[in-house]
């Protein structure tokens, strides 16, 4: 295994599977709203659900990205204490 394969440090192992959560998180939320929005008129739910299908896929991808955010400071952290 290369360096870049295997984290070296506690930390990074930590940040990777942080990573691997957001990643997991994003792909999940675009299939499950891909899927409410379609399904959703054929089970003859009123068009207000879709914005309930909307606002709770805003609201995984808000979170991603403010969990993205941290892991990115917290490597900028890292490679500045090193």
């Amino acid at each position: 295994m290369s360096a870049h394969n295997s984290p070296s440090k506690p930390q990074d192992a930590v940040l990777a599977a942080r990573g691997r959560r957001v990643s997991m998180v994003i792909a999940g939320t675009m299939v499950l709203w891909f899927l409410a929005i379609s399904i959703g008129p054929m089970l003859g739910l009123p068009g207000r659900y879709a914005f309930l299908f909307d606002f709770a896929a805003l609201a995984g991808l808000f979170w991603a990205l403010v969990v993205s955010l941290q892991i990115r400071r917290a490597r900028k952290s890292l490679r500045d204490n090193e």
